[in-house]
C-alpha cells in the first residue's frame, strides 16, 4: 500500500493480520494494534518519545534471565498482571482468588512432606502456615502439589541475594489424604521490589513507593482442575492498602499472628517457640467447570 495516511494507517496493519491462522491471535493483535495507535495519535507520540519506549523496552529485556525476568515486574508495577488474574477469578468465583505470580517464582523448588520445615537457620519470627487443598464443591484434593516461595529477614528472595542459597525458603508438597498441607517456616516481612533496572525507572518517574505488603506466594496444581497462583497477606503490615503491584485482596488477607493451641503445640514440637500459626485453605476450581 503505497499512499499510507494517518487515517488509514491502522486498517492496513489491520488487513496485514488477516492471514493470521490462529483466530484468537489474530483477535488479540487486532485489538492491541487498534488500542497502540489510537494512543499514539491521542497522546501525539513525539518521535523522542517513541525512541525513548522502545529504548525502555530494550533495557528491560537487558534486565532479564532465567533468574529474574523485568518484564514480569513492569506488568506487576503497571496492574496488568492483577487484572489478568482478576479476569480469571472473575470466571471461577467459588475458587481462591489469584494474584500475581511476580518476578521471583523459580519452578522446581525442593520437595518437603506434610509438616516440613523451611526455617532452617534463617532468622525472623516463626510460624506455621497450615490448611486444606480442597474443591469448589468443598472435596479435599489429595496428592494437590503445592509451591511456596517467600523472602527472607533482610525481605531479599533466594535467587536475588547471592548470600542465600538458592533453594532457601522455598519448597514443594503434595496435600495429604484429607488435602492438608502444613510447613514451620518465618513471617514474610514487606519489602521494596527491584529498583535497579527500568522498573526503578518508572516508580521514580511517577513518584510512587515499590512496597510490597508481606506476603507468602503459592502455587497449587492437581489434576482435573485449574491452576491457582495466589499470594497470601498478613494484614498487621504497614503496608496492606498500598501495595506497589496491586496485588491484595481481602480474600487474601489475614493477620498472620494466631496463637497455637495446645495441640497444635504438641503437633509442632519441633518448631522452637514462640511461633504462630497462619491459616489458610486453596479451593480450586474443576476443569471446565464453566463450559
Amino acid at each position: 500500500m503505497k499512499d499510507v495516511t494517518i487515517d488509514n494507517i491502522t486498517d492496513a496493519v489491520l488487513r496485514s493480520l488477516d492471514g493470521t491462522a490462529d483466530p484468537r491471535l489474530k483477535e488479540v493483535l487486532g485489538v492491541m494494534v487498534r488500542k497502540l495507535h489510537e494512543a499514539a495519535v491521542e497522546v501525539s507520540l513525539s518521535h523522542a518519545e517513541w525512541e525513548e519506549l522502545v529504548g525502555f523496552l530494550y533495557r528491560t529485556g537487558a534486565a532479564s534471565n532465567e533468574q529474574r525476568n523485568e518484564f514480569i515486574l513492569m506488568s506487576d508495577l503497571l496492574g496488568l498482571s492483577t487484572l489478568v488474574d482478576m479476569i480469571a477469578s472473575a470466571n471461577a468465583p467459588d475458587a481462591s482468588e489469584r494474584s500475581v505470580l511476580g518476578p521471583f517464582y523459580i519452578p522446581n523448588a525442593p520437595m518437603l512432606p506434610v509438616g516440613g520445615d523451611l526455617i532452617l537457620d534463617n532468622e525472623g519470627d516463626r510460624v506455621v502456615a497450615l490448611g486444606r487443598v480442597t474443591s469448589t464443591a468443598g472435596e479435599p484434593i489429595a496428592g494437590a502439589l503445592l509451591e511456596f516461595w517467600q523472602n527472607a529477614a533482610n525481605g531479599q528472595y533466594s535467587n536475588v541475594d547471592p548470600e542465600q542459597d538458592d533453594n532457601n525458603l522455598r519448597c514443594r508438597m503434595l496435600s495429604d489424604a484429607d488435602g492438608c498441607y502444613s510447613l514451620s517456616t518465618i513471617r514474610p516481612i514487606a519489602y521494596e521490589v527491584p529498583d535497579d533496572a527500568t522498573g526503578g525507572e518508572f516508580i521514580r518517574a511517577t513518584g510512587r513507593h515499590c512496597w510490597r505488603p508481606a506476603h507468602l506466594h503459592v502455587r497449587v496444581h492437581a489434576e482435573g482442575y485449574e491452576d491457582l497462583v495466589t499470594e497470601v497477606f498478613n494484614t498487621l503490615d504497614q503496608y496492606i492498602e498500598e501495595d506497589a503491584t496491586f496485588g491484595v485482596r481481602s480474600s487474601l488477607a489475614i493477620p498472620f499472628n494466631r496463637t497455637p493451641t495446645d495441640a497444635e503445640r504438641s503437633q509442632f514440637a519441633h518448631v522452637a517457640e514462640p511461633f504462630h500459626m497462619v491459616d489458610f485453605d486453596y479451593v480450586l476450581q474443576p476443569l471446565n467447570a464453566g463450559d
